[in-house]
């Protein structure tokens, strides 16, 4: 393999597994550029990202600037003098003119199969909307949104169970392993970019607090899907004595009873939805941990017929 002279832009624990091949592969990282430290945890203190962290490890310089916006900062990128750029979920918008400061431009390593799921959340979305499939595509990167041609794609299968802690890592692996080739091909000149669709085009809108609120009139299919787009964040969670009930985990329940939307239908934390019911197997109240849902009730009764608030 050809030992390139590449520039990293990450910043999440999706983003390590690449920087890992990367440097095992023996490619110069010349610099690794990711989200400045933010505060985090009880005491607020200014926390590195999983990227930082990572090159720290390995001895990497790192930048952190705020925005590519300024003059300095693009300058500074473009005198790298990188044969490449590879982006993996970096969070800063980059300008036209930096896209094609390396000889091979900048990769990007997408967490969908383009055109469908452009955007912030692509993981989540595939699995709130009962997407059967998911997968990497790795596009040279262009002005718009996602919208650069492809170089190469890999596709999985999302079952009825899958969660997005689960693709999340399935797919952070397989972009990984998928980065290496890639790179290879581009610099050979046998990589073949092909043009996206026009249709099939949809966005992964960012994820918000507010939906993580159960609607019980919603199908029970469609509440499963949340709780497993949504957890761990922002969590899906619904209001009872006061309190706000974080959902972890649930199972479809065939439910042929006419109980209205939000109703708590046996001993064992069933609820009626607008189609059909789920039964909520973990959850975890305010200032306690994750538990069982047998563990939580038999301290903090919610009792069948109870309804709860939509």
């Amino acid at each position: 393999m050809t030992r390139l002279r590449l520039v990293f832009m990450g910043t999440p624990e999706f983003s390590v597994p690449v920087l890992e091949h990367l440097i095992a592969a023996r490619h110069e990282i010349l610099c690794v550029y990711s989200q400045p430290p933010r505060p985090a945890g009880r005491g607020q203190k200014p926390q590195l990202t999983p990227v930082h962290a990572c090159a720290d490890h390995h001895g990497i310089k790192v930048r952190t600037p705020g925005s590519f916006k300024t003059e300095d900062v693009q300058a500074g990128f473009a005198a790298l003098n990188a044969d490449a750029a590879v982006v993996v979920a970096y969070g800063l918008i980059l300008p036209e003119l930096t896209l094609w400061a390396p000889r091979l431009g900048c990769i990007n390593i997408h967490a969908s199969l383009l055109p469908r799921w452009r955007g912030a959340a692509p993981i989540q979305r595939a699995i709130q909307a009962g997407d059967q499939t998911s997968g990497i595509t790795i596009m040279q990167m262009d002005a718009g949104l996602d919208t650069g041609p492809m170089l190469a794609n890999a596709s999985l299968p999302l079952g009825p169970q899958m969660t997005a802690s689960c693709l999340h890592d399935k797919l952070s692996v397989m972009g990984a392993e998928m980065i290496n080739p890639t790179l290879q091909k581009l610099n050979d000149k046998t990589a073949i970019a092909i043009a996206q669709p026009t249709s099939g085009v949809t966005y992964a809108a960012k994820l918000d607090k507010a939906e993580g609120r159960v609607d019980w009139s919603r199908s029970a299919v469609e509440i499963d899907r949340l709780v497993r787009a949504l957890t761990p964040w922002p969590g899906v969670w619904f209001e009872f004595k006061g309190e706000r009930i974080k959902i972890f985990e649930t199972t479809l329940i065939r439910d042929n009873s006419t109980q209205a939307p939000g109703t708590v239908i046996d001993d064992q934390l069933t609820v009626a939805c607008g189609d059909g019911a789920i039964r909520i197997n973990a959850l975890q109240r305010p200032g306690k941990k994750r538990a069982r849902a047998e563990e939580v009730l038999r301290g903090f009764k919610i009792q069948p017929a109870t309804q709860l608030q939509s």
